[in-house]
Parts: structure tokens; C-alpha cells; sequence
């Protein structure tokens, strides 16, 4: 059976990359036409886009990363902006 959500369902829903990174969390749907076309991200507190993107408050996910909807919502890792950690830096991240 086919599971369906309303979109305004959505919002607030935790977002993880298909890595086991929380990426951020679902601020609003981009829709066209017909369609959905993207989901607007923000980046909260203690989530890998806040790590990564300085002062931006979140990305816009192309609907085509979205690997699945469930409790949360799964993205590919292709769906962070590009980031080359400062030299010097080993990660250290949990």
C-alpha cells in the first residue's frame, strides 16, 4: 500500500544524508507546476549544514536527492554543498 503525506505534514521533519549525517530540518516545499521541485533546508543548531555553511541559513535540496520519506527524510550526501575542511583540521566530528 501506498503511504502518502500532505506536504504541510513535512514541515519541521528532521533531514539525514543517506550517510547518517542530520543535515537539517524541512522549512518549506518549492513547487512547480505540478510538481514538487525542491525542499528548502535549514540549518539548525548541531546539524551538518550549521558546520558548514557560515552565516547562510540553510540550503534549497533539488527534489531528485530525496532518497526517502518515512519518520525523517533521507538525502543523498550529493546534496551538501561543496566544502574543503581547513588544512590542519582531522575532522574529529561524532
Amino acid at each position: 500500500m501506498l503511504k502518502t503525506k500532505r506536504v504541510t505534514e513535512t514541515y519541521g521533519m528532521r533531514v539525514f544524508t543517506d550517510d547518517g549525517n542530520y543535515f537539517g530540518d524541512i522549512e518549506e516545499t518549492i513547487i512547480s507546476g505540478n510538481k514538487i521541485s525542491g525542499w528548502r533546508v535549514k540549518a539548525t543548531k548541531g546539524s551538518k549544514l550549521s558546520k558548514i555553511l557560515s552565516g547562510a541559513k540553510g540550503v534549497i535540496v533539488p527534489h531528485q536527492y530525496v532518497k526517502s520519506f518515512g519518520d525523517v527524510v533521507v538525502v543523498s550526501a550529493n546534496a551538501l554543498p561543496n566544502y574543503e575542511e581547513p588544512e590542519g583540521d582531522m575532522g574529529g566530528e561524532i
